[in-house]
C-alpha cells in the first residue's frame, strides 16, 4: 500500500508532536545512545528552521515537540550562514541552490530524516551492525499552541516518571525538563515560552518555575478509573507545593494522555475543524469527520487520521 501523505502546514508557524520507535527488540538505547541522540537533535535544530519545545529519549523510542518556522522568514544571507555552520568554513555555497536549502530546512520530514539517519549511522557503527534501526516512519500530529501545547509538553516530560525510571521528571537527564534543570538550558537549545501566552509577561526563570509547577500538578493526578495511582508521589508533590507551587486546573490529565499520540490533530474545536478542512482530502473516510471532545480536558478536541 502507498504511504499516507503526511499532514503538514506550509508557510506558517506550526507545532508537531513527533514520535519514532526503534525496530529493535527490548530497550537498545542506553545512556550513551540517548546522549548522542540529544546532541544530534541539537545540531540539526541549529541548521533547520525550528524551535525545539520539548523532547524525551527513552530506551526504545523518542518524542519531540517541534515548531517549524516559515521559510520566508530567512534571508539569502541567513541561508548561506547556516550552510557554513553545517558544512564548514571552507565549503563553497553551490550556485543556484538558495531555494533548495530554504525549502529543505523548513521541512519537518527532512529535519526528522537527517536526525534519524545520522543517529542510525552512529548506532550501527558503534554496535558493529547493519540494517534498519528505526521501525515504521515517524508519527506526527499537529498541536495547537496554548493549553494544548502545554498539555502535550507535560505528557512528554512525564514519560520517564510513568515508566518508573525516575520519581521526579527533572531527574531524567534525557527529557526537556531534565535538560532545563540540569544544564540551565545550555546553548539556549530549548524554547522557553512553554506554549502559554500569559507566561510571556514574566522572565525566563519565572516561566520555568510555572511550567515545572504545572508538570507536577499534572503528574499528581491519578486515573479516574482507579487502575493506576498518581504518576508523581504524593509526598513529592506536597513538598513541591510547600516550595511555592500553586494549585492548577489540570483535572484527569493523565487519564487522557493517549490523545497526545493517537490523534491526527489536537486543539480547540475551531482549530481542529479548520485543520480538518485543510487536510480533508487526506482522511480515509467517506463521511465528514467531526472533532471529538476529550473528556477531562475541557475545551480540547481531537480528530483521528484514519477512520475508526
Amino acid at each position: 500500500m502507498p504511504r499516507t501523505t503526511r499532514m503538514v502546514i506550509l508557510d506558517e508557524k506550526s507545532v508537531y508532536h513527533v514520535i519514532s520507535r526503534t525496530a529493535l527488540d527490548g530497550f537498545p538505547f542506553g545512556a550513551v545512545e540517548k546522549e548522542k541522540f540529544v546532541s544530534i537533535l541539537k545540531w540539526f535544530a541549529r541548521i533547520y528552521f525550528t524551535e525545539i519545545l520539548g523532547y524525551a529519549v527513552l530506551g526504545n523510542h523518542v518524542h519531540i515537540l517541534v515548531k517549524m518556522l516559515p521559510e520566508r522568514n530567512y534571508s539569502d544571507d541567513e541561508i548561506k550562514k547556516r550552510y557554513t555552520a553545517c558544512y564548514g568554513d571552507d565549503a563553497l555555497f553551490p550556485v543556484g541552490r538558495i531555494d533548495h536549502f530554504r525549502r529543505k530546512w523548513a521541512s519537518l520530514s527532512e529535519f526528522m530524516k537527517e536526525v534519524k539517519q545520522t543517529f542510525s549511522r552512529y548506532y550501527n557503527k558503534a554496535k558493529g551492525r547493519r540494517g534498519t534501526l528505526w521501525g515504521e516512519r515517524f508519527k506526527s500530529l499537529i498541536v495547537e499552541k496554548g493549553d494544548t501545547l502545554i498539555h502535550c509538553l507535560a505528557y512528554i516530560d512525564l514519560n520517564a516518571v510513568r515508566a518508573g525510571i525516575v520519581k521526579r521528571p527533572e531527574d531524567y537527564r534525557w527529557c526537556s525538563l531534565g535538560y532545563h534543570s540540569q544544564t540551565g538550558n545550555t546553548d539556549d537549545f530549548l524554547s522557553t515560552d512553554f506554549g502559554i501566552v500569559e507566561f510571556n509577561d514574566v522572565d525566563e526563570k519565572e516561566r520555568f518555575r510555572r511550567y515545572r509547577r504545572y508538570v507536577y500538578e499534572a503528574g499528581a493526578l491519578g486515573r479516574a478509573d482507579g487502575k493506576r495511582s498518581q504518576v508523581i508521589g504524593k509526598d513529592i508533590v506536597t513538598a513541591e507545593r510547600e516550595k511555592n507551587f500553586e494549585f492548577t486546573r489540570t483535572e484527569r490529565f493523565m487519564n487522557r494522555t493517549r490523545y497526545f499520540t493517537d490523534s491526527g490533530i489536537i486543539g480547540s474545536k475551531a482549530f481542529v475543524a479548520e485543520q480538518y478542512l485543510r487536510f480533508k482530502h487526506m482522511f480515509q473516510s467517506k463521511h465528514e469527520k467531526i472533532p471529538k471532545p476529550i473528556k477531562g480536558l475541557e475545551g480540547l478536541y481531537s480528530l483521528k487520521r484514519l477512520s475508526s
